[in-house]
């Protein structure tokens, strides 16, 4: 038997489902006499971990998921659920139009019904595209053009002429990217060798590849001679040659100058999307600036003059939206016509919600690609919060990571007024303050991985509360303060910060002990420790996605494999590339991918799995071999935590104890990487970073992405951590973090302009106990309260 939300219970058998309801027609309108769908009807769903999941999902009701890392929450709602409506969707179109989509294979599940159109708010950030702002993603600097173009003296009366990624509106010098670059030939170009030597030091130039070619076999430049000994001619050819064309191995080839190509293929992207080998070579070779024709604007000198109420198009998107706002609200009416009136109304109204959902710090010029996971979300929120549309099904994955306690309430007023508007909610989340508000709860568990994948409980927060699953436990449990804060060894000195908002800050980091860096989202945490601590000896663990291939795993990653394979071979009497699926090993169909990937051309391409290897990615000669009775692919399709178990290898225990440490114990050794959070990730950097001698290390919000189970086993890792000498600082809002530290280092006391500065040091004790003017302290005092 099981408890529902709507107090009926039911049969094991049945649990989850709801009462069947027929249509209630309107005032005159006709009676069909069809059932009407009021719930997402789930049955059997078996993706990944999920162990035949039957759940009904109410229809415009808030439904929040929950569980511990790793019980199968993302499978359901992202990887079922969302995964076949869009898949669905994909399928109206014409066959020519499936032929430009990726390929979407339907989820393993038995049925799926009542699915509205879907649109996910995930996390992903907002791509390294360097044209790409904060304004243009969210319409709002398209709408501020149109405003410009009406009312800005002198005139100019397309808005085109103020689109920076337009060449009527850029800046002719940095062409709309507002900065520019300074190459270092030497970085790239060893003059004390030949073309046909490798003279050209840079990725995917060496001697032989394809664009090696252009130059050397271009009949304009002579291959064998150094480029010390070029003429003053040829080096300009060579290094800043204009556009020609060249006869190529029979074609009709463009060739230009090693610079300008590499200016517009490299240098003009986002440098911190970039390989970590392409990145290195790109900040050494580089040196970045403001575009000194346009100051940084990225627009032209006509655009650039044009002014509204004295300001210009270039000053009102670098304000802080909090100010944008209340200047554009403050536009006289009479300004533009009547015409412009529902315009300004509407981008004020954007601008604000930007402000609702704690982002009111941000300015339109920001680039897209310098948000953080949890930015970039809500700034995808913004771009819903105004539409038209109901009755859809909107999904969000943690949609308050990243903000403080004091912006989580505006958060849940959000997702409500979704909700409220007609539309399905459902939210993967682990804080209290948003089950709280949820209409229905799901919790999964009971564990992680292969000790997950069912629906422990399904009702109300209140219900949870009682439920006695692990959610529902932890509800009631907070930290405590440390009776005993630890001595710090020495310090690490910041002074003069300025990065961003920073207002000349001075502040020491203790050594030695566990320090949390706090304050809302936006007052300068980041700045301060990415932007200003002292780089020697410092490890920084974030959650950016990590380089690396489609094959990259966690046995790859972590470097486990190499011992694994060499146990394999130590104990068949083979060589270790056998063991690799992306050498000898490696299945001949699919080439150790496991999955074979087919072009239909005019039809949508379809991914299945490789027939020969059965998607185990070796030979079946490979397979056979065994260690202690399990081949390579089963150990690949081993969780850490049993493969912890199984290895009794010196060279692989450590690394394994390491991953169950970090919470990663679910995740299999052969996971692509492609397929983990970004918490996953921090955690799977955390784990291999446990292992070398860095002094100090830093963490960007690790507990994003933890149930609150597993953020008490992330708090006596950190202990463990510093406990052993070592100095480990997080960047955290999480308030159990926060008052298990030893030091605190407050930022604020707002967001962008308002914040900025260092409002608290000290003990969470003494923090809590006079809070100040810090809202971070406010909460904790709140938090640590008697109940």
């Amino acid at each position: 038997m099981r408890l529902l939300g709507s107090g009926v219970r039911v049969r094991d058998g049945a649990a989850g489902r709801l009462p069947d309801r027929t249509a209630v027609p309107r005032a005159g309108g006709r009676r069909y006499g069809r059932r009407v769908v009021e719930h997402i009807s789930v049955r059997g769903a078996r993706e990944n971990n999920l162990q035949g999941v039957d759940v009904d999902i109410p229809k415009r009701q808030l439904t929040v998921f929950t569980g511990v890392s790793g019980s199968g929450k993302s499978s359901l709602v992202f990887g079922t659920i969302a995964a076949e409506s869009r898949r669905l969707i994909d399928e109206t179109y014409d066959a020519f139009v499936q032929g430009f989509m990726p390929p979407a294979p339907q989820p393993d599940a038995d049925s799926l019904e009542g699915l509205t159109a879907a649109i996910l708010v995930g996390q992903e950030q907002m791509g390294a595209n360097s044209r790409s702002t904060v304004g243009t993603a969210t319409d709002a600097y398209t709408m501020l053009r149109i405003l410009w173009s009406r009312v800005g003296e002198p005139r100019l009366e397309s808005s085109v002429l103020f689109s920076f990624n337009d060449p009527r509106g850029m800046c002719p010098a940095c062409e709309g990217l507002g900065r520019v670059s300074t190459i270092d030939v030497d970085v790239i170009v060893d003059r004390s060798k030949s073309l046909n030597e490798g003279a050209i030091d840079f990725p995917n130039y060496a001697v032989g590849g394809w664009y090696w070619k252009l130059y050397a076999e271009s009949g304009l430049l002579d291959p064998d001679k150094r480029i010390a000994d070029y003429s003053d001619d040829e080096l300009r050819l060579f290094l800043h040659g204009e556009e020609r064309k060249v006869d190529f191995a029979g074609f009709a080839m463009t060739y230009e100058g090693l610079i300008p190509k590499l200016t517009k293929s490299v240098f003009v992207k986002d440098v911190d999307s970039m390989k970590p080998t392409l990145r290195g070579i790109v900040e050494r070779a580089a040196t970045f600036e403001a575009c000194p024709e346009c100051d940084g604007t990225r627009l032209n000198a006509a655009a650039r003059e044009v002014r509204v109420q004295g300001v210009t198009i270039a000053e009102a998107t670098a304000m802080q939206l909090t100010d944008l706002a209340p200047f554009v609200a403050a536009i006289p009416p009479e300004a533009g016509g009547a015409a412009t009136a529902p315009l300004r109304a509407k981008l004020v109204d954007l601008l604000e919600t930007f402000d609702a959902i704690g982002l009111g710090y941000l300015s339109l010029d920001r680039p897209a690609g310098s948000l953080s996971g949890g930015e970039a979300q809500r700034t995808k929120m913004v771009r819903h919060m105004g539409s038209a549309l109901t009755d859809v099904t909107y999904v969000f994955d943690e949609p308050t990571a990243g903000l403080h306690p004091h912006d989580v309430e505006r958060m849940n007023g959000l997702l409500q007024r979704l909700r409220d508007k007609g539309n399905t909610v459902l939210v993967v989340e682990h804080k209290p303050e948003v089950m709280a508000i949820a209409d229905r709860v799901v919790d999964l568990g009971p564990g992680a991985g292969i000790h997950g994948g069912t629906v422990v409980f399904e009702g109300t927060f209140a219900e949870l509360r009682a439920s006695g699953t692990r959610t529902g436990e932890h509800l009631e449990h907070r930290q405590q303060l440390n009776a005993e804060v630890r001595t710090p060894s020495g310090r690490l000195e910041i002074r003069g910060a300025r990065e961003h908002n920073l207002r000349g800050v001075d502040v020491d980091a203790p050594t030695g002990v566990l320090v949390a860096v706090t304050g809302v989202a936006g007052s300068g945490k980041s700045s301060l420790i990415h932007g200003s601590l002292p780089r020697d000896g410092v490890a920084f663990v974030d959650q950016a996605a990590i380089k690396g291939s489609r094959r990259s795993n966690p046995a790859t990653y972590t470097g486990i494999l190499e011992p694994i394979r060499k146990a394999f071979a130590s104990a068949n009497g083979v060589k270790p590339a056998l063991f690799s699926a992306n050498s000898a090993g490696a299945c001949p169909e699919c080439k150790g991918l496991g999955v074979i990937s087919s072009d239909l051309a005019f039809m949508a391409g379809v991914v299945t799995e490789c027939e020969l290897c059965g998607g185990r990615r070796f030979t079946a000669e490979v397979l056979e071999y065994e260690l202690r009775g399990a081949s390579i692919g089963d150990v690949l399709d081993m969780s850490v935590e049993e493969a912890r178990r199984f290895f009794t290898e010196r060279q692989v225990q450590p690394m394994l104890g390491r991953l169950v440490d970090v919470g990663l114990g679910y995740i299999r050794l052969g996971q692509t990487l492609t397929t983990l959070s970004g918490g996953e990730r921090q955690r799977l950097k955390l784990a291999i970073e446990m292992g070398t001698t860095a002094a100090v290390i830093v963490l960007d919000e690790p507990t994003t992405g933890l149930h609150m189970a597993d953020v008490d086993n992330l708090i006596g890792l950190l202990d463990r951590i510093v406990d052993a000498g070592r100095t480990v600082i997080v960047i955290e809002h999480n308030l159990d973090v926060v008052s298990r530290a030893d030091w605190l280092i407050d930022l604020g006391p707002g967001a962008g302009a308002e914040g900025g500065a260092v409002v608290f040091e000290g003990t969470p004790a003494a923090l809590a106990a006079d809070p100040g003017d810090s809202l971070t302290g406010r909460h904790l005092a709140r938090r640590l309260a008697p109940a």
